[in-house]
This record gives structure tokens, sequence and C-alpha cells, in this order.
């Protein structure tokens, strides 16, 4: 049986047990470890919460430094903590250039430790829901565009697939709602995202 590693922020801890029972006899599914840790604060990334681009960068490291880490597929994703914003500068956590860069890394490292590497889009956010969480810093859509942006472009010059994730989202809320509080979603959505992503790999574990 083939195996897939999941590396990805709290929206993918959300989804990965039900991507996990959908390709159940498919494929051996593993992600970052600590689920517990990563869920006593999804703002603060840790455990199995990949966190920004600089983390997964180094995490990544970490793996190719260790000598013995492989997977079939990698399925992977940072973006939503790279967009924090800091509530009086307006600054982001990770720069569009350092986001860039560590992109770069990450492509490679990757590459390093998987037989293919398959990355997904960072997911909508909505502005207001989020702007009324209270959690000490901003997030906005625009940010996500322009951030969906430069992972495309770094992806594609790497010869890396993409889920279009954000896009299926999108329309996806215009049929129901979504959102549990502007970046997160509601537990019904957490298997219909889980059964798009599904199908989304099934092809690239055949291959």
């Amino acid at each position: 049986m083939k195996s897939l590693f999941v590396i990805g922020d709290s929206i993918s801890l959300d989804y990965g047990p039900h991507l996990e029972a959908a390709l159940e006899g498919v494929v051996s599914y593993s992600r970052k470890e600590g689920r517990g840790e990563a869920y006593k604060n999804l703002d603060l990334p840790r455990g199995a919460n990949g966190g920004h681009s600089g983390m997964v960068r180094e995490y990544l490291g970490y793996l190719k430094a260790g000598g013995v880490f492989h997977t079939d597929l990698m399925l992977m994703n940072c973006g939503l903590h790279d967009i924090k914003s800091n509530p009086d500068t307006g600054e982001l956590q990770i720069s569009e250039a350092d986001y860039r860069a560590n992109l770069g890394d990450i492509a490679e490292l990757a590459a390093d430790l998987s037989g293919k590497v398959v990355w997904m889009r960072t997911t909508p956010i909505d502005d207001d829901r989020h702007a009324k969480r209270g959690c000490g810093f901003g997030r906005v859509q625009v940010d996500v565009d322009r951030y969906n942006r430069i992972a495309d472009e770094v992806m594609i010059s790497h010869g890396i697939p993409i889920i279009p994730l954000d896009e299926w989202m999108l329309d996806l809320a215009k049929e129901m709602e979504i959102y549990r509080d502007g970046v997160h979603f509601l537990k019904t959505v957490h298997p219909l995202q889980a059964a798009y992503l599904a199908e989304q790999v099934k092809p690239f574990l055949e291959r």
C-alpha cells in the first residue's frame, strides 16, 4: 500500500481524520504529529499544525537530516499563518519575498522526501467574521489571493501540481454556510473537504 503524508495548518487538522477514512484501503495515511498539542490554540501553531512557511521549511529540513523519512505522496500547504498581520503596522508575519523563498526551499526538500508532491492552495477567509474573532492579528482575503498566486508560480516552476481547494470552497459557500469563525469551517464541511481532496489525490497514488 502506498503512503501519503500531510503537512498543513489547522484546516487540515479538521478534515484530516475524514480524509484518512476516505482513503482507507487505498493509502497508508500519516501527518506531522501532535494533534492534541495543536488544538490547544489553533492560532499559535505547534504540534501537528504546520504553521507558516518558515516552520514548514524547517520541519522538512529536519526530516531530511534524519535520513530515513520517505513517502510516496506528500500533500502540502502553508499560508494562513504567513499572512497574519500586525494590527498596528499592517506588516505580515512572513513577507512576500520570504514566502516565495521559503516555498522554493520547501518544494526542493519535499521532492527529496517524496515520490510525488502535491500542493493545496490556502483556503478562503470571511474578512468581517475574522475581524470579529478578536485574536490579536488580522487576516484578509486579498492576502490569501496574493499569496496563493505566489505559491502557484513557485509550484508550477518546480513541476508540482496544485489542488485549487480555495476555488472549490468558494463554490461550496454559494450553496451552504461554511464558516465557523471566518477562517475555520463548520464540522459539516470537514467531510466534504475530505471527499474532494480524496478524489484529487487518488490519481497521483495510482500512477
